[in-house]
């Protein structure tokens, strides 16, 4: 339909354009409008273009075509028509096609419409979240060592007459064991407090995360009170190898054990009388002291000190 009506179109301005050549127009068609102006062939172009494509109404319309515009289209285009102005026109053929805008982004066009795609707004990628296979398997590795190795050191206290550690489940619980400590140095000072205090042992209380053995356990004192040997309030351990900056999956229980009582000695531990300001060993402020230790170490880093400084 476009092609056609651009042949019509451009057909009649040709033969206005043959009629002036062989002087018949001005004789013709030497007429004057209201105002007294004489039209020229290029006018007569120019309106049949803009009649075209829906500036100004076509005096010659068919009643055929004058169905095709709705009220609305014909006020508009009337409106511009009475300016006389092309920038007038524009803008009011501009004003009409803006109101036929609709809400899903399609512009209603005399020749044809034009779809515009909406784009949606990118959401950030979310966290992947760990599924109940993963969870589960996390938990099948952390009970399968923990039997593997409560089973072993079971096995090697037992056939011992003096075994340096034995340990115990906290109310039937796998993930939650009490070990008692009897190794110590016997040339320590810490030694000869528990043999004048009458104590045969270290008490410890070590706690499995979810993650183990890829997150260490957590290990405080519980009996008796410690002061210096790397033990700190409420019966929290300084040691690298209980932070997750320090730990590896491979290190054992029995390893994390003798390594508590070397550093006991090493820091030069003894046994308190009487808690110092009152204040017992408790898991609650072990976790909380433990917390700062690890923050305070991650910003200063550690530092061993020499064997001198014991």
């Amino acid at each position: 339909m476009m092609a056609s009506a651009l042949r019509k179109l451009f057909k009649g301005a040709e033969r206005h354009r043959s009629g002036d050549r062989a002087g018949g127009w001005r004789h013709k068609n030497n007429t004057s409008n209201k105002k007294g102006a004489v039209e020229s062939p290029t006018h007569h172009n120019q309106s049949a273009a803009m009649r075209f494509f829906g500036h100004v109404p076509s005096p010659r319309m068919s009643k055929r075509d004058t169905n095709k515009i709705s009220p609305e289209d014909g006020a508009n285009t009337a409106k511009s028509a009475s300016n006389g102005a092309c920038g007038d026109n524009t803008d009011a053929f501009n004003a009409n096609v803006a109101d036929k805008v609709s809400s899903n982004g399609n512009i209603a066009s005399p020749n044809r419409s034009v779809r515009f795609k909406s784009s949606k707004a990118k959401t950030s990628p979310k966290a992947p979240v760990p599924d109940n296979a993963s969870l589960k398997h996390a938990q099948t590795v952390r009970t399968r060592r923990l039997m593997k190795e409560y089973q072993e050191i079971t096995k090697y206290s037992r056939s011992m007459e003096k075994p340096p550690f034995v340990v115990e489940l906290v109310d039937d619980n796998l993930y939650e064991w009490n070990v008692k400590l009897y190794q110590i140095d016997p040339e320590s000072d810490f030694y000869h407090d528990m043999q004048e205090a009458d104590i045969g042992h270290v008490l410890l209380n070590m706690v499995f995360p979810e993650n183990f053995p890829f997150s260490p356990p957590f290990m405080r004192v519980i009996s008796p009170y410690v002061e210096k040997g790397f033990v700190m309030e409420g019966g929290a351990i300084c040691m690298e190898l209980l932070t997750p900056r320090g730990w590896a999956s491979a290190y054992t229980i029995e390893a994390v054990v003798m390594q508590f009582a070397a550093s006991l000695v090493k820091g030069q531990g003894r046994i308190a009388r009487k808690c110092k300001n009152g204040k017992e060993f408790n898991r609650k402020s072990a976790e909380a002291s433990f917390r700062s230790l690890v923050k305070t170490h991650d910003k200063y880093g550690w530092v061993t000190p020499p064997l001198a400084d014991g």
